[in-house]
């Protein structure tokens, strides 16, 4: 481990390192919209329980009691789904101040409510008409679904609903690759489209002018706000930008760096921290838009990105060709310096984490000794950058630690101990870390056992 100054092992392309600049742009303080988020789709879902309460005036017997319950769970569902939708369209500020990692853990959380709601609904529904028809229930089932077209949009949006959030559980999704988890994930949109159909139908509560023009607004207002960022956004950033590959460079074992060229790049006010979604136009790459980190802080004819060939997509980046289009959607992301709150601050990298640390560690404001970066890597052939690294080093006079070694070996050098005698003052650090979820997880467990509250500790994730 240690620090040393030493030259670039090899040039970027030409103008990669002539450029360098920071974004500045007016925004709202990074944790405004985190917090704000929560509260306002509360008071969303009290506004939808409010159209239930004004036209009920009294609940008697299981059958209303069951009905009641299938209205609620109804329009709960309902205005859940455009929500989780809203919360993944890549809205700028929300990507930019949110993070798209607490973005998707929020989605997460409320497909599995929404999952949940839509069950409860389908039960109620039909138990409560079968008990006021006096049907048996499996009779009121296929009656409901087969006598009524509305009913029919219904049963497929429940399916394609359910079926989504089957492979989105977690055990599921170890089991599938993200290509094919982002294409099944799509089936979402027409399930929300005909629930949107079935419940302007069907809907009890949505009978009143007011009420039904709000539907109306969050629903085709939501399918505008998606239209816009994930599709018309893109296509136009991609005529103005012209983004193409212009070179593959080998960094390690399995990994590789592709450095992107374009048109006007300074207009896309990437910051170092942040990440694209890239569509590479080659065979077998260009179905899919990947998230990539930026390992190298951005200029007007450059973009890096550093990847290790985890999966097909990522591997097969290794044999793109110089000129190959790509198409990117970004920058997106709050792992960005506007996080910071202290003057001192520490980065903890593991493996191809490095990639966004590597960034903040050249364009971090730093004065002597107030920038530390720790790289852990089970051998020194796992280290990227090493060059580049000790070279930022020594310009900046920051620290830098080599922690390598396995675990059984060395014993845990992210521990609350070891951290302590790394740096001292460690409570009084800003913490960005970077690596695989595991080791993220286990030192954010350990950085909060060495007195770093949990607010100076910023990671972000693209596991879903």
């Amino acid at each position: 481990m240690g620090t040393a100054v030493q030259r670039p092992r090899r040039a970027a392309p030409a103008g990669h390192r002539r450029h360098q600049r920071t974004s500045q742009r007016p925004v709202l303080p990074p944790w405004l919209l985190a917090r704000l988020v929560p509260p306002a789709v509360a008071t969303g879902a009290g506004t939808v329980l409010a159209l239930w309460w004004q036209d009920t005036y009294a609940v008697t017997g299981a059958d209303q009691w069951l009905t009641g319950a299938g209205r609620i769970t109804g329009l709960l569902a309902g205005y859940a789904a455009p929500v989780l939708l809203l919360l993944m369209a890549r809205i700028p500020a929300l990507e930019r101040d949110v993070g798209a990692d607490r973005l998707a853990r929020w989605h997460a959380i409320g497909g599995r409510y929404l999952v949940g709601l839509v069950t409860v609904h389908v039960l109620t529904v039909v138990w409560g008409s079968a008990l006021t028809a006096h049907r048996a229930v499996l009779r009121e089932t296929v009656r409901m679904v087969l006598h009524d077209p509305d009913m029919l949009k219904a049963t497929a949006a429940t399916l394609l609903l359910l079926g989504t959030g089957a492979v989105s559980a977690r055990v599921a999704r170890r089991r599938l690759g993200y290509e094919t988890w982002y294409y099944l994930h799509l089936a979402t949109y027409l399930a929300v489209a005909l629930g949107f159909a079935h419940q302007l139908t069907n809907g009890a509560d949505l009978g009143r002018g007011p009420a039904r023009a709000g539907w109306y607004v969050l629903y085709l207002g939501t399918f505008a706000v998606l239209g816009w960022y994930r599709l018309a956004v893109p296509f136009l950033r991609d005529r103005r930008h012209r983004l193409h590959v212009a070179e593959v460079r080998p960094e390690g074992p399995g990994v590789v760096s592709v450095f992107l060229s374009g048109e006007r790049l300074g207009e896309l006010r990437a910051e170092p921290g942040q990440f694209f979604r890239l569509q590479f136009l080659a065979p077998g790459l260009r179905w899919a838009a990947n998230p990539y980190s930026l390992s190298a802080p951005p200029t007007d004819r450059f973009l890096r990105f550093t990847v290790k060939g985890l999966g097909g997509h990522s591997a097969a980046l290794a044999g793109l060709h110089p000129g190959t289009r790509v198409r990117a959607e970004g920058p997106y992301g709050a792992f960005t310096a506007r996080r910071r709150t202290q003057r001192r601050v520490l980065l903890i990298a593991g493996g191809v984490g490095i990639t966004p640390l590597r960034t903040l560690f050249e364009t971090l404001p730093a004065g002597p000794g107030e920038l530390t970066l720790l790289y852990r890597a089970r051998d020194g052939e796992d280290l990227l950058f090493r060059r580049e690294l000790e070279r930022i080093a020594g310009t900046r006079s920051a620290r830098l630690s080599y922690l390598v070694g396995r675990r059984d070996e060395t014993g845990d050098p992210l521990s609350a101990a070891a951290l302590g005698r790394l740096v001292p003052g460690l409570a009084q650090h800003d913490v960005f870390l970077c690596g695989p979820a595991a080791m993220t997880g286990a030192v954010t467990h350990e950085l909060r056992a060495a007195g770093v509250p949990a607010h100076r500790i910023h990671h972000e994730s693209f596991d879903l």
